[in-house]
């Protein structure tokens, strides 16, 4: 028997949506219970990262986009131009209504499309890979171990 990381990986990934699994992440700040993930708001680092560390092609799981990339340069991931099946997106930074701005990150899962989460629902969701040219990709990395 010989396992199929690649498949299982994708697998994973695809059978994530609609969960609400990532949603919440809590830690005690000044003695006090707090959501970091703002009850899934802010939670596709989380997301991106807990996958990646399941099938060690990262060290730690993270709260940030920025920390997630920074696992991933360390861990052999390499920026490649065009996203393929598997690889990791990095959409740039967006400033929202009430002015706070993040950058976003999710799969790319092939044929125009994504797997992320979606701040509005908290779920994680299927959608175009450029949300229909509304969000620039900043960064699409590959990584060697899922070939």
């Amino acid at each position: 028997m010989v396992p199929m990381i690649f498949d299982t990986y994708i697998a994973v990934i695809r059978n994530s949506v609609g969960s609400k699994m990532f949603r919440n992440f809590y830690v005690k700040i000044n003695g006090k219970k707090k959501d970091i993930m703002r009850n899934g708001d802010l939670s596709c680092a989380f997301f991106v990262s807990s996958i990646l560390v399941l099938f060690k092609l990262i060290k730690d799981g993270h709260g940030t986009v920025n920390l997630t990339a920074e696992d991933m340069k360390k861990s052999g991931w390499k920026i490649i131009k065009k996203p393929k099946i598997g690889s990791v997106i990095i959409w740039e930074k967006i400033v929202f209504e009430n002015r706070e701005s993040n950058r976003h990150i999710g799969f790319y899962i092939g044929k125009n499309m994504a797997i992320s989460t979606n701040s509005e629902t908290g779920l994680i969701y299927k959608h175009h890979f450029t949300f229909n040219n509304k969000r620039k990709i900043d960064l699409i990395f590959a990584s060697n171990k899922l070939n």
